[in-house]
């Protein structure tokens, strides 16, 4: 379970207020990927709250929701949510939207009236993301480990969740509202028969492989929430 260890460290450097980031949608064919900022009151935020905030893929779908709706209402969560587009993956490649999403997710914080801006993010991972506005420490398998990060991490992947069962409304076939996007078999045979959308990636093998009309690209494989 997460902790405020990684949280109560900095604050021995100094009482420094800290957020966590995380992002969601780094490997799917189709949609933006997300990502998330998040500050906890450290001094309010009781138990029954806390118990219900972890990484987001331990969680099952209603209980992320669970999460997310709580965290909002408590609050004692000060959060931002920014995206990074498909046309944004495919010209500066997926490493670099996710930052991009970072650095947009931890501006829309502070452009909030009343937040003042964290001394210090912990990111999920073991990359900085450049030009942040602030200290940046990673830790890796941060959503496990860090409340902030984890609360981050349910924020940015419920907010995913919530835009690709939208989108596939509007394009039905594909699975999305299941699948997010990833790479599943039946989002796979949906580009076969269906072809792509402008939401694909088309920077990534599989759907690359088929907007040149060649045969399935061989690294086709089931990809998992990640």
């Amino acid at each position: 379970m997460p902790s405020f260890r990684y949280e109560l460290r900095c604050d021995a450097q100094g009482g420094l207020r800290v957020a966590g980031i995380d992002e969601a949608g780094r490997g799917p064919l189709a949609g933006p990927v997300v990502a998330a900022v998040a500050v906890i009151d450290r001094t309010a935020a009781k138990r029954k709250l806390l118990k219900l905030i972890d990484d987001s893929k331990k969680l099952a779908l209603e209980n992320r929701e669970e999460a997310y709706a709580a965290m909002v209402a408590s609050g004692l969560v000060q959060f931002a949510v920014a995206e990074a587009s498909v046309e944004e993956i495919d010209s500066i490649n997926i490493l670099q939207a996710t930052f991009l999403a970072m650095r947009r997710a931890l501006e829309a914080l502070a452009h909030q009236p009343d937040i003042v801006l964290p001394d210090v993010v912990l990111i999920d991972g073991n990359q900085v993301p450049p030009r942040l506005a602030c200290r940046a420490e990673t830790i890796v398998d941060g959503d496990a480990h860090s409340y902030s990060i984890a609360a981050a991490s349910i924020f940015a992947k419920v907010t995913r969740d919530r835009y690709m069962a939208k989108l596939a409304e509007a394009f039905p076939g594909y699975g999305w509202e299941r699948n997010r996007g990833y790479g599943s078999r039946e989002h796979l045979d949906a580009l076969d028969r269906l072809g792509l959308t402008p939401h694909h990636r088309t920077s990534f093998a599989p759907v690359r492989a088929r907007r040149a009309g060649t045969a399935r690209a061989p690294q086709d494989e089931a990809l998992t929430d990640g």
